[in-house]
């Protein structure tokens, strides 16, 4: 498990668990999952990772930054669709290897137009066959004319 320069190597689990460093745990490719959710509402927004050069400027600039594993490249929430994130609380789990932020988010979290990633639901008491997914947002901006993409 790498760790990143910018923050102290884990200790042990007490300290991990009841100790005031953060130290936290990133994988084998130098990431920790990031869950983000509304700071008004509760309501999960999306998940993404951060390697530590995204949670060291999540912590010093209060917006939130992320790492793309496609792209291989931090990036700040909002630099191209203006729908910032802003950073009320910042917690770590009790084994420091996921992070959960608190925001406030302007527009849409999801590039796909809507609130937040999570806009499907699963049926519950299906057995067997396809599962057929239900639609719970709605599109709350135009992502074409935001990312300039079809």
């Amino acid at each position: 498990m790498p760790n990143d320069p910018a923050f102290p190597a884990p200790g042990t689990a007490a300290g991990l668990e009841e100790g005031l460093a953060l130290t936290p745990k990133f994988d084998a490719n130098g990431l920790v999952i990031c869950v983000t959710t509304d700071a008004a509402s509760g309501d999960v927004l999306m998940v993404a990772h951060m390697n530590g050069e995204a949670l060291a400027k999540t912590i010093a600039s209060g917006e939130a930054w992320y790492y793309s594993r496609s792209r291989r490249a931090l990036w700040r929430k909002g630099e191209t669709s203006g729908h910032t994130q802003r950073v009320l609380e910042l917690r770590i789990d009790c084994d420091q290897d996921a992070v959960w932020l608190k925001v406030e988010q302007v527009a849409g979290a999801c590039h796909t137009g809507r609130r937040s990633c999570f806009y499907r639901a699963v049926p519950l008491g299906q057995a067997g066959g396809a599962v057929k997914l239900e639609f719970r947002d709605e599109r709350v901006f135009d992502p074409a004319a935001v990312y300039g993409k079809k």
